[in-house]
């Protein structure tokens, strides 16, 4: 089987391709990325000669390219994507161009060459935001209610596959998933900026009252479930994939890290709060349990212990993208 990956050198796709040559080895993988601020090949180092991976530089909105990288695929993994909400709310233009016209421009490519089954990577952002007091929790028919402009473009993009799949008959599946973290992760969202600032003996920045409850989702648990759902997912599906059971809020989560690494709260920093900061989110992901037998492998502070001593034994990788050095790896390996 021939899969495309897109975002394949960024956090989740990285990550994925990991687990996929592993517990795949016959299959081949061609990653597609742009190599954006976020995309890092050092991610696949480990998989550079492998026979069956394919790196094309390239972005999802070039029709012709994608055409061209699209024939002969089986099946299409989509992860490439604007995802950091506060960049969306500084510039959200490249937000509406990537997630919404690149996805379109995949999708119909994925229709033209025939793919088998094409599965879109979305988020639980989608559906808005719940109370603190508020019992409920997500699921696959939780009404959309997009509120930034980075979530409002997801939701297109889930419309759209969708729609490709109800007038075309293109197979399809989407999973809508928490907050992901583990190795790999761009040190600007909140867990490995946490780790990696505690490291360098800095200030731990928390925004508002630190009480923004999130679903935590260990990156790998994701891969194995995005693996359940192609191969045992029902088409025209949506599953959503979380981490946990219990709300956890970003001062519980962040508190649970200095303990971990013997820090004491005096490193927290509370800082201005996030223009349209969605309150709470939570997952229940108890159709992909039942379905797919899908469930986290571990507890959150088993995974949350694996993920600091990852960076911890990986400096030199995440002090280069800190320092933008991490960008002129491609310029090494690659060239023009």
């Amino acid at each position: 089987m021939k899969i495309l990956v897109t975002g394949g050198a960024g956090f989740i796709g990285s990550n994925f391709i990991h687990y996929w040559l592993k517990n795949h080895p016959d299959d081949k993988i061609v990653n597609l990325d742009k190599l954006t601020y976020c995309g890092n090949l050092e991610n696949l180092k480990e998989v550079e000669s492998n026979k069956n991976y394919q790196f094309v530089k390239g972005d999802i909105c070039e029709g012709e390219l994608i055409n061209k990288v699209m024939k002969g695929i089986d099946k299409v993994v989509h992860f490439a994507a604007e995802s950091h909400v506060d960049r969306s709310i500084l510039e959200p233009s490249t937000f509406i161009q990537t997630n919404i016209i690149g996805t379109q421009i995949l999708l119909e490519a994925a229709l033209k060459n025939e793919v088998k089954h094409f599965h879109h990577i979305s988020t639980d952002e989608v559906f808005g935001a719940l109370k603190l007091d508020d019992p409920a929790k997500f699921n696959e028919n939780t009404r959309y209610d997009p509120r930034s402009p980075y979530s409002a473009s997801k939701a297109a993009s889930d419309h759209l596959v969708m729609a490709y799949h109800i007038t075309y008959g293109l197979p399809v599946t989407i999973t809508n998933t928490s907050n992901n973290y583990g190795p790999y992760q761009y040190p600007e969202k909140l867990l490995p900026l946490a780790i990696t600032n505690l490291i360098e003996g800095k200030k731990v920045p928390i925004y508002g009252d630190g009480k923004y409850v999130r679903d935590w989702l260990y990156v790998e648990d994701h891969c194995r479930a995005i693996d359940l759902v192609l191969t045992k997912g029902r088409i025209g599906e949506t599953y959503c994939i979380g981490g946990l059971t219990d709300d956890v809020n970003n001062l519980e989560l962040i508190k649970k890290v200095l303990k971990i690494m013997g820090k004491d709260e005096s490193v927290l920093e509370y800082v201005k709060d996030r223009l349209g900061h969605d309150r709470r989110y939570a997952v229940d992901w108890s159709k992909a349990k039942n379905e797919l037998g899908y469930q986290p492998e571990c507890d959150l502070d088993t995974y949350l212990e694996k993920t600091i001593q990852w960076y911890q034994a990986n400096e030199s990788w995440w002090k280069r993208i800190k320092s933008g050095e991490y960008q002129e790896y491609y310029q090494r390996q690659y060239g023009k």
